[in-house]
């Protein structure tokens, strides 16, 4: 017969097998708030690998956009680039990345189509014609667009090859975006950075601020948290951010925080892979607020892993406000109905 501290021990044990295998029965269903259908080249591996992968994900629904610019193979490069940082040659608006993902949609059946949620994204943010743009693209294909973006603003090394004027998300031209996504109920996922590779303030701030300031009918999910890799290579983390983003969803009700990869590490886990307790707290404080998101760029192997890799984030939450930043809060963002110039 076991004594008192045997019986003990074997309890312990048993809660702690206990505790471990509830944590691991939360089997989640995703909404993948960010993927790219093509590449800087415009090229895709097709929907078929797409929905292959969201299946083997347990991914549900997508958030489905072209990419905005296309990249540029000069003339005196000998080999092609692989990413538009590959080398120097710059990258140029590409409205037909929309007429493709319009294609790529239209061409899967009822029930996989309610899956994809596409998004337009081929205009540059700097031309005040872009919402004139925006308008032909919905009238063309009506009820098919579900929103607008991802917007490239403020964007890295990006921003410097583009050709043309520096985007900011509040110049004019976007605000007259803003105006066509309040009337058609459109939410807006917005790349902008907010700061520099090597400012250690909220640099860019304003720039997103002022929109959801002066358009407070819009829904602005803002990518990434306003942060990107190459920041994190030359700066490992935004002290600023935390408060920043709490201040900012304290104030303004349309703003959501797309959390896809540069958000992961080093904010939501830290090195040892452990839950940021601050990050927690801010995610529990808003649970309807904030989204993951892949952000696969035309292929889409990897994208069960990294929805995934979110996992021991969403362990640490509540049961219910993981599920609805798994799932649900990307849904919830979406027009309650489709956008239709006719008006029918």
């Amino acid at each position: 017969m076991a004594g008192p501290r045997t019986r003990a021990l074997f309890s312990t044990l048993f809660a702690l097998s206990l505790v471990t295998s509830l944590t691991h029965a939360r089997d989640y269903r995703y909404s993948d708030a960010h993927v790219h259908y093509m590449d800087f080249f415009q090229e895709s591996e097709g929907m078929p690998r797409l929905l292959e992968a969201m299946d083997k994900g347990r991914v549900d629904h997508v958030m489905l956009s072209g990419v905005a610019v296309a990249k540029k193979w000069h003339e005196d490069e000998p080999k092609r680039p692989r990413y538009y940082a590959g080398d120097d040659a710059g990258a140029y608006w590409y409205s037909a990345t929309d007429v493709i993902v319009a294609a790529a949609v239209k061409s899967l059946p009822a029930e996989q189509r309610r899956r994809v949620h596409p998004f337009l994204t081929g205009f540059n943010p700097t031309d005040k014609n872009a919402d004139a743009h925006i308008r032909r693209m919905l009238e063309l294909d009506p009820g098919l667009w579900q929103g607008i973006g991802e917007i490239f603003t403020r964007h890295d090394d990006l921003t410097a090859l583009t050709y043309g004027d520096v985007p900011r998300a509040n110049n004019e031209a976007l605000a007259r975006v803003y105006h066509l996504a309040a009337e058609f109920d459109l939410p807006v996922l917005l790349h902008a950075n907010v700061t520099s590779k090597r400012e250690r303030n909220p640099l860019y701030l304003a720039e997103i601020e002022e929109p959801l300031r002066n358009h407070p009918h819009v829904r602005f999910i803002w990518a990434h948290a306003g942060t990107s890799m190459e920041i994190h290579r030359h700066q490992k983390k935004l002290d600023f951010l935390l408060p920043t983003l709490r201040r900012l969803l304290q104030r303004y009700p349309n703003l959501y925080i797309d959390l896809s990869w540069s958000v992961l590490r080093p904010y939501l886990l830290d090195e040892q892979g452990k839950p940021d307790p601050q990050w927690l707290a801010l995610v529990e404080r808003f649970p309807q607020r904030f989204m993951l998101g892949s952000d696969v760029v035309g292929q889409f192997d990897s994208l069960p892993e990294l929805m995934a890799s979110f996992d021991p984030f969403l362990d640490a939450l509540p049961e219910q406000v993981a599920r609805q930043v798994a799932r649900d809060n990307f849904l919830a963002v979406l027009p309650r109905q489709p956008a239709d110039p006719r008006g029918e």
